[in-house]
């Protein structure tokens, strides 16, 4: 094999690591798959549950921690945005996304979905880096969009309380398209940049969590600090509203990890295993850690530990065994909660539901992590028998390939975020009026109030 034949295998293993698809093999070398009905019916059951995690799940958690006057207009966020994002992938997301493309950003051979395959299987990319798959490609759509949907509306518990309705909107569309598309593409497709230097991104590290956690974090800027914070009572509304939403979010997220083997398989039973294993350890971290410095375990602190639990072994559940992941389940606990608590009030900016603290840096310790606790044999294959390794495994280059991704996508999103923001703000306005805030977004936005 040239060496330009093996970069382009290990590029090919790198989608595969990207997306999870641990089961096809590289179409010239291969016969053409059938769809295998095993595959395709988890695929579908785990399309379903990553759909769980934004409608009702993470509805149910953001509500539950914002104030009594902004509950229903923190869900109406979740649930317009799953609406506005489903038909904004359809016609042009998933094209960008997933089209042939370059190395940024994909093409329009599937506006509107133009030419979508249903009844046989597919294959992405073309040449010696193109990928075959078991499953139609409408499936595989429908598993995408369930990531394009739930990525932008974790933004909003960064700006929670204070942005107009449909300045939400317009800068939740203008982001799907031109934000969370590139960098799906660029992580996620043979033709990819990101792809092609080998980055490893099982299940959305970099795309959906590091890509909405800066962004949440620069809306926070932008908008400022919310009315009266730092000298009224900001409780949670309803922590038992936040508990059920973060179950939701735990039971979902073996959709999210284990659904992205896209096979009903030892590697989709590995990444279960370790998404379970690192959540648990998180969730403990956290605990511990706020009662040894606040002297009790709060009910918030436990949920916020799991979900940067879930965060941090996104990226790694399909490459590490579950020793790696008890690991990257203590540290993302220790330091989300670091990160929630002692940066923030240190840096002073109101990050309304902790988005930057537990998304983006839970993101990138896992991305990072990932760089280190790799294990070949879960991503081998006949063409590259030692698997995509990491530094315990002898390969430090590919903690430096991890490093590059992480940091370019902080610069991609969060310069490109702010752009989009103060477009928006020249359109319609950013935030609402501090009457409106001082009243509550329920009524002010949406006429509506809970009794």
């Amino acid at each position: 094999m040239t060496k330009t034949q093996k970069f382009r295998h290990l590029g090919a293993l790198a989608l595969v690591a990207a997306t999870g698809f641990a089961f096809p093999a590289l179409a010239d070398e291969a016969a053409t798959p059938k769809i295998d009905t095993g595959d395709t019916a988890w695929m579908l059951t785990s399309t379903a549950l990553v759909l769980l995690m934004t409608v009702p799940g993470l509805a149910l958690f953001y509500a539950g921690m914002v104030r009594k006057k902004n509950v229903l207009a923190t869900m109406m966020q979740s649930f317009s945005i799953t609406a506005l994002v489903t038909v904004l992938w359809m016609v042009v997301g998933y094209s960008l996304a997933f089209g042939e493309g370059g190395a940024y950003y994909g093409d329009f051979s599937r506006f509107f979905l133009s030419g979508m395959g249903w009844d046989k299987p597919f294959t992405l990319g073309t040449g010696d880096g193109a990928v075959a798959f078991t499953i139609p490609e409408v499936v595989f759509m429908m598993f995408q969009m369930t990531f394009a949907i739930i990525t932008p509306a974790l933004i909003c518990g960064a700006f929670a309380d204070r942005m107009k309705f449909s300045a939400m909107l317009w800068f939740i569309s203008l982001w799907s398209i031109l934000i969370y598309s590139p960098v799906a593409h660029a992580v996620w497709h043979p033709n990819g940049v990101f792809f092609g230097l080998g980055a490893l991104d099982f299940a959305g590290g970099t795309v959906v969590h590091i890509n909405a956690g800066i962004a949440g974090l620069v809306a926070a800027l932008v908008l400022g600090k919310r009315r009266g914070f730092g000298t009224e009572n900001f409780s949670p509304y309803n922590l038992v509203l936040a508990v059920i939403g973060a179950s939701l979010l735990w039971v979902g997220w073996f959709g999210f990890n284990a659904g992205s083997a896209a096979a009903a398989g030892g590697r989709a039973g590995m990444a279960m295993a370790v998404t379970q294993i690192a959540t648990g350890a998180a969730a403990l971290a956290w605990m511990f850690a706020e009662w040894a410095t606040r002297g009790k375990p709060s009910v918030l602190g436990v949920i916020s530990g799991a979900v940067a639990g879930l965060v941090a072994i996104t990226p790694a559940s399909g490459f590490v065994m579950p020793g790696g992941s008890l690991i990257i389940g203590i540290v993302a606990g220790v330091v989300c909660f670091w990160a929630s608590t002692s940066l923030k009030r240190a840096l002073g900016y109101d990050d309304s539901l902790d988005v930057f603290g537990v998304h983006c840096v839970g993101g990138i310790v896992g991305a990072l992590l990932t760089g280190v606790f790799a294990v070949g044999a879960l991503s081998a294959t006949e063409a590259t028998p030692d698997g995509l390794q990491g530094l315990l495994e002898g390969n430090p280059g590919q903690f430096l390939i991890q490093v590059y991704a992480v940091v370019a996508t902080l610069l991609f999103s969060g310069i490109g975020s702010f752009i989009l923001l103060k477009i928006v703000d020249l359109i319609v306005g950013l935030r609402v009026s501090d009457e409106a805030e001082r009243d509550g977004l329920d009524l002010s936005l949406h006429g509506e109030s809970i009794q």
